[in-house]
């Protein structure tokens, strides 16, 4: 096997490890970029926005339970993260808000991300796609790189100062999403690129790094039940984001969760109902400025009611609240129950009383008929528990009471964990700026002097 040394070896094309490959390629230095996909890119390509809270302060209050450090780290390095994809001539449009707690930017993403493959070409790097990693190349405790597989079969090996692991999460992976999400995660939707199986967490824990936090949950959607998520052009079309202005009911008939939350939060709530499916419910009102309405400014609305009908949803127009009670027994729901809680609540809100569960944001009644009805099932993106890092993306070691960085490693984006626990704040951002972290790392440290 041949061998080399460069400054960075990056395990995955995603946006962390393009960022990261990028600048340091832009930064001088030398880079080699594994990807086992036959284009670089991963589940960015399908994502369109820059964003996390604008505050320190807004983070700690939606993501509680993460970890401080890297939630600062995030927040204090999101403009420069901005900044640095501006520099590259990639249009990153004004600052809009999002999900009520965000702020953040509309970015031709497939731009910037074959904009870092080339500049890393053009400054005489390395990027080898449909290549795998096999093991990491350790001495004495330091990561020094890795052997891989290239396309025909032989074997090479890459020795590098830094290795980031970047391969985007193991929400990819049946199996592993049963034993570190939840056993339903095994059969739910996967609306993200199909490659993102663990290899990060599989060569980080090879190497004694730490794994985190527990219970920490994913980033997904709700999505049409029963409707395949193959064709990635649904994974936004399809999503059921008015779901924290409808009401939604488990098999039971019962709500079990405030949707206004937003429904990447009541997707993970959903997951743990029977079946991992439940009926979501809207009327007239929530058709009209909701469900056909812009989501996000500047991205123009469509009538996801009508998508996912035509995509064979199971789905239903109902005249009235009575027609609940007739509701196909195929479906699986007392329709009943459901007509009687869609009543309960509107009493409730219509008299300024607390709901059960509660009902944090938009207290309107469901009462404008016709009602629009969707069964929900939940879908994963990208999972949140992962390696855990420091601000500097240094892997921490699982074999020490005190946290201390595995030499040589490093990790960002979805192979990262510890950043949020059953809550969220952008998913490109943190790939972003700790990609920008790990390069930064790998032009100004040595990993033998890490924590002297």
């Amino acid at each position: 096997m041949d061998a080399e040394t460069v400054d960075l070896l990056v395990i995955g094309g995603g946006m962390a490890g393009l960022s990261a490959a990028a600048r340091v390629a832009a930064e001088g230095g030398s880079v080699v970029l594994v990807e086992k996909a036959e284009r670089t890119g991963g589940s960015a390509r399908f994502a369109g926005f820059v964003w996390t809270t604008p505050t320190v302060e807004e983070m700690h209050r939606v993501n509680p339970d993460g970890d401080p450090q890297l939630a600062t780290a995030l927040v204090d390095g999101f403009a420069d993260g901005v900044a640095w994809i501006r520099s590259l001539g990639v249009e990153c449009r004004p600052p809009v808000p999002v999900l009520g707690f965000g702020r953040g930017h509309q970015v031709d993403t497939n731009h910037y991300l074959d904009t870092c493959e080339r500049l890393i070409r053009d400054r005489g790097q390395e990027v080898l796609t449909s290549t795998r990693t096999h093991s990491l190349v350790s001495e004495n405790g330091v990561v020094k790189g890795t052997d891989c597989l290239l396309p025909d079969g032989s074997r090479r090996r890459i020795e590098a100062a830094w290795t980031l692991l970047a391969t985007g999460g193991f929400q990819g992976d049946p199996g592993l999403r049963a034993e570190h999400v939840h056993p339903r995660a095994a059969d739910i939707g996967l609306r993200a690129n199909p490659h993102s199986r663990g290899d990060g967490l599989k060569l980080g824990r090879s190497a004694g790094a730490a794994f985190g936090k527990k219970d920490a949950g994913f980033y997904g959607h709700l999505m049409p039940a029963g409707v395949s998520l193959a064709d990635p052009a649904r994974f936004v079309d399809l999503a059921l984001y008015y779901s924290e202005h409808a009401l939604l009911f488990d098999t039971t008939g019962e709500r079990f969760v405030d949707e206004t939350v937003g429904d990447h939060l009541t997707t993970m709530a959903l997951l743990e109902r029977p079946g991992a499916r439940g009926l979501l419910v809207a009327d007239a009102h929530v058709h009209r400025e909701w469900i056909s309405a812009s989501y996000v400014e500047g991205i123009p609305g469509v009538d996801k009611f009508q998508l996912c009908h035509r995509a064979g949803a199971r789905s239903a127009v109902a005249d009235s609240l009575e027609d609940f009670a007739s509701m196909p027994e195929e479906w699986g729901y007392p329709g009943a129950t459901i007509r009687d809680r869609i009543e309960e609540f509107n009493a409730t809100v219509d008299t300024d009383g607390a709901t059960t569960p509660g009902r944090l944001l938009d207290r309107r009644p469901l009462d404008e008929p016709p009602y629009y009805v969707v069964e929900a099932a939940s879908a994963i993106t990208f999972t949140f528990g992962g390696l855990l890092i420091d601000a500097g993306a240094h892997v921490l070691s699982a074999d020490s009471d005190r946290p201390a960085p595995v030499p040589g490693l490093l990790a960002a984006g979805a192979d990262a964990g510890g950043l949020y626990r059953r809550a969220y704040a952008g998913g490109l951002a943190p790939a972003l700026v700790f990609g920008l972290a790990a390069a930064r790392t790998a032009l100004t440290e040595t990993p033998t002097t890490v924590g002297h």
